[in-house]
């Protein structure tokens, strides 16, 4: 059973940083691509971020360019979004997940496209 396990959310002032954490198990970490999205209270889940399953790729939001960072350790299963100069509208619900695909690139940006997410990790980001 593939479990994703996030943490690292939690209150931050505008302008912080926070790092996320996403622990996985279940299936071969390495062989998939990684994402996160976030819901925002009232809005639709969107993409955040997204690494290749070799780790050689990523890609972002162009909301999040910059001051977002998506990395992987496939030693220890774990993805991670490095979240720096929050802003009051990143606050979400942060969610991490694994692509439906093997060997899956950074490319994919549709929810469709992933087959399992976690329990998801709040980021509330005061003004």
């Amino acid at each position: 059973q593939v479990q994703l396990i996030e943490s690292g959310g939690g209150l931050v002032q505008a302008g912080g940083s926070l790092r996320l954490s996403c622990a996985a198990s279940g299936r071969t970490f390495s062989s998939y691509a990684m994402a996160w999205f976030r819901q925002a209270p009232g809005k639709e889940r969107e993409f955040v971020a997204a690494i290749s399953w070799s780790g050689d790729n990523t890609n972002y939001a162009d909301s999040v360019k910059v001051r977002f960072t998506i990395s992987r350790d496939n030693a220890k299963n774990t993805v991670y979004l490095q979240m720096n100069s929050l802003k009051p509208e990143d606050t979400a619900v942060y969610y991490c997940e694994s692509s439906a695909a093997q060997y899956s690139s950074s490319s994919y940006i549709n929810p469709y496209q992933y087959a399992y997410w976690g329990q998801g990790t709040q980021v509330p980001v005061s003004s």
